[in-house]
């Protein structure tokens, strides 16, 4: 039976993720004024590094803590606290970090033990104002820092989530520094038992929500509740929110889009908007990401993602999420990931929106120039290549021009690598001759291997021919492709 309060439906969220790591934080130990939680922000930086800490504590003595607080306010104040996360501050010159996210692989044992030490906060009704004593349902903050918030409400008290929405848009002062766009909290979720809506900027009246929901039969809204949970939302908190969700979603989610426009009178123009992924593009990524690191190379995958529904931000992450996957072994599935697209302006998304993650160059590279610059991005296995597919058709005869250059003997081949092919609006690019050219190209040895066997088996005389028609057959085992189409043709 669903509790009919709004009090016993925070108490249900509560519950469920103090049960999942999450730690108390009481709304007292809150500083209003730099809206962190300062004493454990401090023990976080002294936990996990100690040594950093000591040579600040042999500068400032007792006032260690203080100058740390200040510079790290003022760091996100400046760069935010998202970059704050990812990459930390300086305090006088020495670099910290305010939080260590999960390495994509098991081979660094400090590096697990430092994640393992973040500390995940939920508060009940924080009193958030230094001039009131409004307070929020429910705040969530990782090491200190309040990062996303919840404003509940349960229809068999009387209101919804249109009602939650109401309270964001007219009650929740956006010059109030917690609500700082991009500084503090980061996101905004409107919850009842029925549905979610999520924003990224308070911005009072005009505050824009979207629909953070699983969808039902084709539509919108929340399927009903079939596995005995007492909520159509339960996911968010059940899901979501868990802590590990919660670091991946801060670590490899979540970026900053900068959009720039020239004006009619000639004036530069930027905005900024807090990308967080609705529910189907965090499902999708995640799940074709659990199939390659459990399923290996060799696979086809296709995505129903339609235009508007944000499928550039979902090509953008799943290349990031591919380019640094490893298996259960600890082996790294892909040595390169290929994205196939004609739209400009998926090249500086990806590009932008990597560089957030990784924040540094070389991740990423757009083949801007002609098939050799793609040849020699393939040779040296760049771990994200933007191309169109029709460069692939000459990329053969470039690779025997480079081995011709460095005096050795080519094939016009690669030598065999992993690769993750992402295909863009597959329907109407995946067919054709330079598909075929592009499978030829990245078969690798394998494939030339098993085609001479063939060929001399069958007496066949033009063993080209015999390997390129293998390579339009379909499935090869160190191809992977993920074909993103807004009208799947089967």
């Amino acid at each position: 039976m669903k509790p009919t309060s709004e009090a016993a439906f925070e108490t249900a969220i509560s519950e469920v993720l103090l049960a999942s790591g999450y730690t108390a934080l009481d709304s007292g130990s809150y500083d209003r004024e730099r809206t962190i939680f300062p004493e454990v922000v401090l023990e976080f930086i002294r936990v996990t590094q100690p040594p950093a800490w000591k040579k600040l504590e042999a500068l400032h003595g007792a006032k260690t803590g203080e100058r740390v607080l200040h510079d790290l306010c003022k760091w996100m104040d400046t760069y935010g606290s998202l970059a704050t996360l990812r990459h930390g501050f300086k305090c006088y010159g020495r670099p910290l970090r305010v939080a260590f996210f999960k390495a994509a692989h098991g081979l660094n044992a400090e590096l697990e033990a430092r994640y393992a030490a973040n500390r995940l906060g939920l508060t009940r009704q924080l009193h958030f104002s230094p001039k009131n004593e409004k307070s929020l349902d429910v705040t969530l903050s990782v090491n200190g820092i309040p990062l996303v918030t919840l404003e509940l409400k349960n229809p068999l008290s009387g209101q919804n989530v249109e009602d939650a929405i109401k309270q964001y848009r007219h009650d929740r002062d956006p010059r109030e520094k917690v609500f700082d766009f991009k500084k503090r909290t980061l996101v905004h979720f409107a919850v009842d038992t029925e549905a979610v809506h999520m924003t990224t900027r308070l911005a009072g009246t005009a505050t824009h929500f979207l629909p953070f929901n699983k969808g039902c039969d084709g539509g919108a809204g929340n399927p009903p509740d079939t596995a005995g949970r007492n909520y159509r939302t339960a996911y968010l908190w059940e899901e979501v929110l868990q802590r590990d969700s919660l670091l991946d979603l801060l670590a490899r989610f979540l970026h900053l889009q900068i959009d720039e426009r020239i004006t009619d009178d000639g004036k530069k123009v930027k905005k900024e908007s807090m990308i967080f992924p609705r529910y189907h593009q965090l499902q999708a990524v995640r799940n074709l990401v659990a199939a390659s690191a459990k399923e290996g190379t060799g696979n086809n995958y296709l995505i129903e993602h339609s235009a508007g529904s944000g499928k550039s931000n979902t090509i953008a992450w799943l290349a990031h999420r591919l380019s640094s996957l490893h298996n259960a072994k600890d082996e790294r599935v892909f040595d390169s990931v290929i994205v196939v697209t004609d739209r400009l302006v998926l090249d500086k998304q990806l590009q932008d929106t990597i560089y957030q993650f990784e924040h540094r160059q070389g991740v990423v590279e757009k083949i801007e120039d002609d098939s050799k610059q793609l040849a020699l991005a393939l040779e040296n296995a760049v771990p994200i290549i933007i191309t169109t597919l029709q460069k692939f058709p000459f990329v053969s005869r470039q690779l025997l021009k480079l081995a011709e250059e460095r005096g050795e003997k080519g094939s016009g081949r690669l030598a065999t690598r992993n690769c993750a092919v992402i295909v863009d609006e597959a329907h109407s690019s995946q067919s054709g001759e330079t598909a075929t050219e592009l499978k030829a190209v990245l078969g690798g040895d394998d494939l030339h291997t098993e085609a001479a066997s063939q060929a001399q088996e069958e007496g066949v005389a033009h063993m080209e021919e015999l390997f390129r028609s293998m390579a339009k057959r379909g499935k090869q085992a160190n191809l992977s492709f993920f074909a993103f189409t807004a009208t799947p043709k089967h």
